[in-house]
């Protein structure tokens, strides 16, 4: 049976973005803990990275437009915080900026594809139970901000 077209296509871009952030988590930890400039970090992992298999597209994005709006995403998560913003992990911090960025603007990105990106990043980067903290937060900022897309997979659920 053959698949159809266009699968492989999304699949790809899948992959493609999966990369971009890998990679833009990693440059936005950079920039948030060394606060070093935008152009020098994106130069050093296009330099260092093979980006042949990443949509650098969306990597610019990720890099340029969160730091860019770094106030007003905390303050779109930090209500659904159990501690203060401060007291966050910084891979924690960089991974709800990331979510809410993604929940917030890019309403291509379906919203659970959202959270468990930020989840496998949490996984993989993050502290012993990260993931499990970020999932709650991101769920919980999905039924917010993506109300209609949130209430069709649950109906009769309450948002």
């Amino acid at each position: 049976m053959s698949k159809p077209q266009g699968s492989n296509q999304g699949n790809t871009l899948a992959a493609q973005r999966r990369k971009a952030r890998h990679y833009g988590m990693q440059a936005l930890y950079q920039w948030y803990m060394a606060e070093a400039p935008l152009n020098v970090i994106e130069a050093e992992f296009r330099t260092d990275y093979d980006f042949s298999h990443v949509d650098s597209e969306y990597f610019q994005a990720l890099l340029h437009e969160i730091p860019a709006k770094v106030d007003e995403l905390e303050a779109v998560f930090t209500p659904l915080l159990d501690r203060k913003l401060e007291e966050l992990d910084p891979i924690e911090r960089t991974l709800l900026r990331m979510g809410t960025w993604e929940l917030g603007g890019r309403i291509d990105v379906p919203y659970k594809v959202a959270i468990n990106e930020a989840v496998s990043l949490a996984k993989k980067f993050g502290a012993t139970d990260s993931h499990k903290y970020i999932n709650g937060v991101l769920d919980k900022l999905a039924r917010k901000l993506r109300q209609v897309e949130w209430a069709a997979d649950h109906p009769g659920g309450a948002a």
